[in-house]
């Protein structure tokens, strides 16, 4: 009698501790965007790794940026269409540094679109109050570390933007990567 009551308490356990586990990344990800709508920075630069994020942006922009150059015919044609390929990097780097900051990701979350580091207007306070209502919120696991929540503006459906949360231990995870998806591009 005693074994059965043993092993019930430890399937009961099992399953909250797998239901937990499976769902820290939502209530992760649901706390970013929360805090996002609330201009909370502090709770903004909790939920994210900046380095982690400030990198995988650098790899995207550059990616996007050198897509956009070979597409381009007069940068083909320009002898110094290269220089620009081997430069933009650079610039861009320092531009990604600069600008990705808490405000900058609850604007990106808000808004389902990734930061331009080439453009500093700084959105006056009131601006960001209706942002996330034409926004479309598409969650899944891409593996047992790595959740994303794919935002889609309904006004721009090619355009997509998925934040990329990777776990950092037992329940916790953290916005560590972004992934921009766009219709034109592909």
């Amino acid at each position: 009698m005693i074994k059965k009551y043993i092993v019930g308490a430890a399937v009961v356990t099992i399953a909250v501790l797998a239901a937990a586990w499976a769902a820290a990344p939502v209530l992760a990800a649901q706390a970013l965007i929360r805090a996002a709508k609330a201009g909370d920075a502090r709770r903004i630069e909790q939920l994210v790794d900046f380095p982690a994020l400030r990198q995988s942006l650098k790899d995207e922009l550059n990616a996007e940026l050198a897509a956009q150059m070979r597409r381009d015919p007069r940068m083909a044609e320009s002898g110094l269409g290269g220089l620009g390929m081997i430069l933009a990097p650079m610039l861009l780097s320092g531009a990604v540094d600069a600008a990705v900051t808490p405000e900058v990701v609850a604007r990106m979350v808000t808004t389902a679109e990734a930061p331009d580091p080439t453009v500093r207007d700084d959105p006056e306070p009131g601006d960001t109050a209706d942002e996330g209502d034409d926004i479309h919120q598409a969650w899944g696991y891409r593996d047992l570390n790595t959740f994303a929540v794919t935002l889609t503006d309904r006004d721009h459906p090619d355009q997509r933007l998925a934040l990329i949360l990777e776990r950092r231990g037992m329940f916790a995870w953290k916005l560590a990567a972004v992934d921009i998806q766009s219709g034109a591009a592909a």
